[in-house]
């Protein structure tokens, strides 16, 4: 079996890769980084390490590479045989390789009338669903009716921590134990694939969200926290009691929302959060907080991982957060040089005022009780820093 993987980083190689060798799959990653399409067509192997006391190593065989900047026919190629498709390249990246999946698609009913799946493993709600979107926009009428019938996008919810890392060994990635892989499986074209470590749902709505607004807010928060208060690292901030408090604070309140909204068991929901934030303080994952809060334009965003829970927490519980405003404030104070995004939102700040640069990053309404909220909490961090 073969499976053309698009993004041969860390979480393309440490996850998805990882789990496709224990399934079967022949791997071949497709990146535009030649050092490392060099060295996997050269070794046919690669190791992942677990970040635990134990270090557990494990040797992913049976890979090989594509650039696909220099090597476009050959990614065509590979589509048109494959049996399976996944994406790690980030959110921003989907549409840009939308019209090289379509010329594979074209090819491939030029040869079989095979269905095939693709599944987009980002960080973001409905990443396959907008892959498909920008590969439609590529696409005939025809084609459109065709390829609805042959080609599956499963949209799918991801969650390991890699954090950033270099290594002698440029193949190897640090990866920390635990993940999840949920897909949708009503979206799968012609039967789900058999793969180890997916976990199949009717619906994958609330998973996402339970992931996004419990590991991503929690994660985000603990970098900006830990930035405010002068520490380097995930695991030093969540050693600092105060931080400790302020992010599982964050974490319960999007978490009364998700269980008030999607019937999840509120005790189960508890453990969740408390696990999380055991991984955010595993030492064996030194992640810098300038990585893990770095384009804070985007986490700001009105759907992302910072305001979505506020406003739903407010929506469902009809009570304003104050963990979750504080950690809104919190991300607008973050004023790293190092992040042109992080620069851009100081710049407004100062230009334009606060409650500007709130409506305009958060999209909060000026009426919005929850931009007044992070208003007084961001006073509030100034006045204490």
């Amino acid at each position: 079996m073969l499976a053309v993987h698009f993004g041969a980083g860390n979480i393309g190689r440490g996850f998805i890769g990882n789990l496709l060798y224990h399934s079967g799959y022949e791997t071949c990653f497709v990146d535009v980084n030649d050092e490392i399409v060099r060295l996997l067509n050269e070794k046919g192997e690669y190791r992942v390490v677990l970040a635990d006391p134990a270090q557990e190593e494990v040797v992913i065989k049976n890979v090989r590479a594509i650039n696909s900047a220099s090597y476009p026919e050959q990614v065509i190629a590979a589509i048109a045989e494959a049996d399976l498709v996944t994406t790690a390249i980030g959110p921003n990246i989907l549409p840009l390789i939308a019209g090289l999946i379509a010329d594979g698609l074209r090819k491939r009913v030029e040869q079989t009338d095979q269905p095939l799946n693709i599944i987009a493993c980002e960080n973001m709600i409905g990443g396959s669903s907008l892959l498909k979107e920008k590969i439609f926009e590529k696409l005939t009428a025809d084609e459109k009716s065709q390829f609805d019938k042959r080609f599956g996008f499963p949209d799918s919810a991801v969650d390991r921590i890699v954090p950033n890392q270099v290594n002698e060994d440029q193949l190897m990635v640090k990866v920390e134990p635990f993940y999840e892989w949920v897909v949708e499986e009503p979206k799968f074209v012609g039967g789900k694939p058999s793969i180890k470590g997916i976990t199949f749902v009717q619906d994958l709505v609330p998973y996402i969200e339970r992931k996004l607004f419990t590991v991503n807010t929690g994660h985000a928060l603990a970098a900006y926290f830990g930035y405010y208060f002068g520490i380097e690292t995930i695991n030093q901030a969540m050693e600092n009691q105060q931080i400790h408090g302020l992010v599982e604070g964050s974490l319960k309140e999007s978490g009364g929302f998700l269980v008030k909204k999607y019937g999840f068991n509120e005790e189960e929901h508890n453990k969740y959060i408390q696990k999380i934030i055991g991984r955010f303080s595993n030492s064996y994952i030194v992640d810098e907080v300038t990585r893990v809060g770095r384009s804070p334009i985007r986490k700001l965003g009105p759907n992302d991982r910072l305001v979505s829970p506020a406003r739903q927490y407010e929506e469902v519980t009809g009570k304003e957060p104050e963990y979750l405003l504080k950690g809104i404030a919190a991300a607008l104070m973050y004023d790293f040089q190092g992040d042109e995004e992080a620069v851009q939102i100081q710049t407004t700040i100062n230009e334009k005022g606060l409650e500007a640069a709130i409506k305009k990053f958060t999209q909060l309404d000026s009426t919005s009780s929850l931009l007044k909220g992070i208003v007084e909490q961001y006073n509030q961090l100034k006045l204490n820093r």
